[in-house]
């Protein structure tokens, strides 16, 4: 089986009705980023951080998957498939991928603030004084600007076995997950799905200039 790596990012679960930060001057849901996506905004007002996120999480309760997740999934039945997201919805999940690394960390998990390994599954609010069993204050299992990317390692190992790269819903503009492109082999095919691509096509690079969904449209009937 052929092996097909997949870069997600925010344009992915756009269509589902999640709300993306990058296309509103640094504002995500009508706060800066650096209050609500920084270890310096969660010790300056930890309850605002937790309570964006507990609607954050609220939110993604009320959506669904889009065309776009369940054609990655389907992908399954004849190819091996490794989706690295940077986003830390579930959509991948519940539209049936089964191969799903996170880089940005996962919505539905939290972990306390001393230790980054301290993983719990978390589906509920997080509050002020909601402490792990060693007493610590537990805090959204998300990687804040300037903090370490546990999985991106993990990530570029995989890319260094993909027999063809889809990048999909993402500028491919933050860093580290910007550079994993370059660690697949060299004149791998791959494809980037973007509305408003930067970049035309060229050798083994197939831009489609569309949205998540109609562009894995086209990526699918190109497999063909």
């Amino acid at each position: 089986m052929k092996h097909i790596v997949v870069l997600t990012g925010a344009g992915m679960s756009a269509e589902s009705g999640l709300k993306t930060f990058r296309d509103a001057d640094g504002l995500w849901e009508g706060h800066n980023v650096m209050e609500v996506a920084t270890p310096e905004g969660f010790a300056a007002n930890p309850e605002l951080v937790l309570e964006f996120y507990n609607q954050r999480r609220r939110q993604l309760f009320e959506v669904t998957p889009n065309s776009a997740h369940f054609g990655l999934a389907e992908l399954e039945k004849n190819y091996k498939v490794t989706i690295v997201t940077q986003n830390v919805d579930d959509l991948h999940e519940r539209a049936g991928s089964k191969n799903v690394i996170h880089l940005h960390g996962e919505l539905l998990k939290a972990r306390n603030i001393v230790d980054e390994f301290s993983v719990i599954d978390c589906k509920t609010d997080i509050k002020l004084g909601d402490t792990c069993s060693k007493g610590h204050q537990l805090r959204p299992h998300i990687v804040w600007f300037g903090e370490a990317v546990p999985m991106i390692d993990t990530a570029v190992d995989v890319c260094m076995t993909a027999d063809i790269l889809l990048i999909i819903g993402t500028s491919m503009q933050v860093y580290p997950a910007a550079s994993l492109m370059h660690y697949v082999p060299e004149h791998t095919p791959t494809f980037f799905i973007d509305p408003k691509p930067a970049i035309e096509s060229k050798h083994n690079l197939t831009v489609i200039a569309e949205t998540a969904t109609v562009g894995m449209k086209r990526f699918i009937e190109s497999l063909d």
